[in-house]
């Protein structure tokens, strides 16, 4: 969508600065920069925001063990406010007159650009394409776009014989649209980008230990070609996370989910590092994690916070109220989660912690412990 929108902008006589937001997208960003400008726009800027993008996002996502209808752990709702933020920096700086995206109008991510958009700059002219008529009413569909890249010679990674969009940043990739449209149809072995069939994972498991502090993943010990590594950098932590569990299967989901504009949407996502980190991270809170705290933070916090991000109101001041609360929940989660990988499952092997609540002599079925049997009377 972009890359023709593009080209059409310019056609209509607007000078075009291009942005991309280097969210851990696997991407040649010199082979983007290139092509911008081969089209027409007046330069393109690359702007790194991996280290934002995960300790502004992805770890307090885990911290709460954030999610959307249960399944859907928000890798490409997490993204939108950290790039909407530097694009509107950038559009500031250079002095722009407006901002555009290439999200359609049928999708989630137009509403969170636009949500963003009237929070960081009110004033900000917002160019969107896919509901101005003269634009729709031309490319009604990924079809017409594809025959109009052809026909100005504009490459694409989209293409008539794989006819699904992809969306990919440091913790996910997601896929929809095309033949992913009909429910039942199984998306195609070649679909898949970054996680490896669970059947086709090694017959034997994998494990690492990974460290959390106040919730937080610190640092993550590994074994790679038979050495011991450890990371503690929070981009390669991710990273490292994310290789393990790619060749061993896991975080691969496909579902039918309720978009906020109100239409029901099948969407296709791998979510690897995030999937086994946050598992781990739900583990230890048993260990760490008051009961009625959990329970509140469970019901009150987890899913309202998924509903925020996934709705695109990361801008709003109850979204800040409900971080405040994650962070004080957090305190005392602290510790070490030891995991398997295996043929896409994530198994929790043990964990231990310094700021344990769990007394294994008072849950001892063996001895009497500091609980006598008499202390439960009454329950």
């Amino acid at each position: 969508d972009t890359s023709v929108i593009l080209a059409w902008l310019i056609e209509r006589g607007y000078e075009v600065i291009c942005f991309i937001a280097d969210v851990g997208q696997e991407e040649d960003f010199e082979a983007a920069k290139a092509k911008a400008v081969q089209v027409g726009a007046r330069k393109c800027i690359v702007q790194d925001l991996k280290k934002e993008f995960v300790e502004s996002q992805c770890w307090p996502a885990i911290m709460c063990n954030a999610h959307y209808e249960n399944v859907y752990y928000l890798g490409t709702s997490l993204a939108r406010p950290v790039i909407a933020r530097a694009q509107i920096q950038m559009a500031q700086q250079e002095g722009c007159s407006a901002v555009s995206h290439g999200c359609t109008g049928k999708g989630n991510d137009g509403v969170r650009f636009q949500f963003a958009y009237a929070a960081l700059d009110p004033d900000m002219e917002v160019i969107v394409p896919w509901r101005d008529p003269k634009f729709f009413g031309t490319f009604a569909g990924r079809q017409e776009l594809l025959d109009y890249a052809a026909k100005k010679g504009i490459p694409v990674s989209t293409t008539k014989a794989k006819p699904w969009s992809m969306d990919e940043n440091l913790a996910h990739c997601s896929y929809e649209s095309g033949l992913l449209e009909d429910p039942d149809t199984t998306p195609p072995t070649d679909m898949w980008k970054l996680v490896v069939d669970p059947e086709k994972a090694s017959d034997q498991p994998e494990r690492f230990i990974v460290e959390f502090a106040k919730g937080i993943p610190v640092k993550l010990e590994y074994t790679e070609n038979g050495n011991p590594k450890f990371v503690t950098e929070p981009v390669e932590l991710l990273t490292a996370a994310n290789a393990l569990a790619r060749r061993n299967g896991v975080g691969r989901i496909d579902i039918v989910e309720n978009r906020y504009v109100g239409i029901k949407s099948r969407g296709c996502y791998e979510t690897p590092g995030l999937t086994c980190l946050r598992k781990a991270h739900i583990d230890l809170e048993g260990l760490c994690l008051d009961r009625e705290v959990r329970a509140f933070r469970d019901q009150s916090v987890t899913i309202e916070y998924g509903r925020l991000l996934y709705n695109g109101l990361y801008f709003s001041p109850e979204r800040e109220v409900l971080q405040s609360y994650i962070a004080k929940s957090q305190e005392n989660v602290n510790g070490r989660v030891r995991v398997k990988l295996y043929k896409g499952n994530t198994i929790i092997e043990g964990r231990t912690s310094g700021s344990s609540l769990y007394d294994m002599s008072e849950s001892s079925m063996d001895e009497l412990g500091g609980f006598l049997p008499t202390d439960s009377t009454g329950f």
